[in-house]
């Protein structure tokens, strides 16, 4: 790991610990996020991205044991699941009590994902709880893929800029989304 990975992981911490919200690149497309239990900074991630309410964001965690806090229920075979991975993967589950209601969906749930790469896992294990994480547009507008799709309105918008994967040329997809149903068995939301 280098020093100026550590130096990025790093400042993007010591943003999410100043109550900042960052703009990032995730394991599928570039996001921006902020503290997942700071109610006050998400509903400002919300009127910045002119989001409407109800509308939920997931939330990145670090491992099975993260996962837990923010899962009201915790699939059994949750293991098999993460192993048997080929992408990145949201989970939708019941939401804890530990999720902001913004965050969560009408039904109660939110979506967890355990992130991939290595540059957000490493901010989450740091900051040690929950990453909000949405996709890094306007509400209504494309995802952007790549740093340079980015609207330059929304990077002045923000509070940190993670100068990390900048000048990445390989677009990304969304994640995969799935329902775990009370029974284990996975519904596909998007594919």
């Amino acid at each position: 790991m280098s020093n100026f990975f550590r130096q990025e992981v790093d400042a993007a911490v010591d943003a999410l610990l100043l109550q900042q919200i960052i703009l990032y690149p995730t394991d599928t497309v570039w996001g921006l996020g902020c503290d997942a239990e700071l109610p006050r900074v998400i509903d400002r991630l919300y009127a910045l991205k002119k989001r409407p309410p109800g509308k939920p964001c997931l939330i990145l965690v670090a491992d099975e044991q993260m996962f837990a806090r923010y899962a009201a229920v915790v699939p059994a075979n949750l293991p098999e699941l993460l192993a048997a991975e080929t992408r990145p993967t949201t989970y939708v589950v019941p939401a804890s009590s530990q999720v902001a209601p913004s965050l969560q969906a009408p039904d109660g749930t939110i979506g967890l994902r355990i992130s991939q790469d290595e540059f957000t896992h490493k901010i989450v294990r740091r900051l040690g709880h929950g990453l909000v994480a949405t996709s890094a547009n306007f509400s209504g507008e494309p995802a952007a893929a790549m740093y340079k799709e980015v609207s330059p309105e929304l990077v002045r918008a923000v509070d940190y800029v993670a100068n990390w994967r900048q000048d990445d040329t390989k677009s990304a997809a969304p994640s995969r989304v799935v329902r775990v149903e009370a029974d284990g068995t996975l519904t596909v939301l998007r594919d």
